[in-house]
């Protein structure tokens, strides 16, 4: 019986681990939960499964977390908010089943230094994917890794053609609801240009290495190709449930707890490279990640100012990326500690909205 804090859980990843939980009642037991404003959601999630400890925002999160003893720390918080609650839940011991990208994203070496070996479990389904292709081989033997992206509601477009993309649109994703930051990302492909720096933060692989495929049934969720020019793929329906259990339960599976592909069923799955021209964001995050320091806080602070005009209805489709660049080239590397992050996106709020503004 594994003892379960979820963080986010009135979220779409925190309502998915319920999920999991609710039909796995011999193997998990949730002993806090905590959201960021959803005072009702929490109370009625605590009512169901007997939790006595909740908590509401990041500072009460925080100490949940440091409060109650838990074997797995899941944190589905959205956004680099989630990083303090990140460094807590690996200050714990507990092992941290991971869906909030950014704050490993942001925190980078910060993280990796509080983390023991194997304490972090990716839930993205991608990095999940990478890990449980990552058992078929030694780390010697590794080559390349090969994320796996649907190519958005875009796909195929050329970067022209987006210039008057609308707010509906971006947020028309083929295969995931995921919020509006998230999803917007996912149409500009910068959240895959975060999962790549995710990628290699997670697994050390140089960012040469790491690859971006674009895959529109999002079967396969990405690849492990080993230096005998063999390729490991792990491939799925579509369902978050399956990392998420990976997440609460790993290195074991749960039963039953996705439904399996249909080999009696015809089926084509397709593979195209990535245009990056049209989507320079993979490019981008790249070189962000490859300056480290509190690049990649700054990248994601502009970002999601930049997504938030947008929406607003204030800058274009296209001005976001252009946004991003220009306040990553503009960024001189700063203190790698928490406030030295906290700062540096600070700085990137306020550079991209007087870039904005203009």
């Amino acid at each position: 019986m594994r003892r379960i804090t979820i963080l986010g859980s009135t979220g779409s990843i925190g309502v998915q681990a319920l999920d999991v939980v609710r039909a796995h009642p011999d193997l998990f037991e949730v002993v806090g939960l905590a959201a960021g404003s959803n005072r009702e959601g929490v109370a009625a999630q605590a009512a169901e499964f007997g939790v006595e400890h909740t908590a509401l925002g990041t500072d009460e999160s925080v100490q949940l977390v440091r409060d109650v003893r838990a074997d797995v720390v899941l944190n589905g918080i959205t956004g680099s908010v989630g990083l303090a609650p990140t460094l807590a839940a690996l200050d714990s011991g507990a092992s941290l089943a991971l869906a909030n990208k950014e704050s490993l994203i942001v925190g980078g070496d910060l993280v990796k230094q509080r983390a023991a070996p194997g304490q972090i479990v990716p839930v993205d389904s991608e990095h999940s994917a990478i890990a449980q292709a990552l058992r078929s081989g030694a780390e010697r033997e590794v080559r390349r890794l090969v994320l796996t992206a649907s190519g958005g509601p875009f796909r195929g477009r050329t970067r022209d053609s987006l210039a008057d993309v609308t707010p509906r649109e971006a947020l028309a994703h083929p295969t995931w609801d995921m919020g509006l930051v998230v999803t917007t990302n996912s149409s500009t492909l910068v959240n895959k240009g975060l999962e790549v720096i995710e990628a290699h933060l997670l697994f050390d692989v140089d960012y040469d290495d790491i690859d971006v495929t674009v895959h529109p049934q999002s079967i396969v969720h990405s690849m492990v190709e080993f230096v005998d020019g063999s390729t490991i793929a792990q491939a799925s329906p579509p369902d978050m449930r399956l990392p998420i259990s990976l997440g609460l339960a790993w290195p074991d599976r749960v039963d039953g707890v996705g439904v399996p592909l249909d080999w009696t069923r015809a089926s084509t799955w397709t593979f195209e490279p990535l245009d990056d021209e049209a989507f320079p964001a993979v490019r981008l995050a790249k070189q962000v990640g490859r300056a480290g320091g509190t690049h990649p806080a700054v990248f994601n602070a502009a970002n999601e100012q930049a997504v938030l005009a947008f929406h607003a209805g204030r800058v274009g489709y296209l001005n976001i990326l252009d946004v991003v660049g220009a306040v990553v080239d503009r960024h001189t590397a700063g203190e790698a500690s928490l406030e030295g992050v906290l700062e540096a996106e600070r700085w990137a709020r306020a550079e991209a909205e007087t870039l904005l503004s203009r």
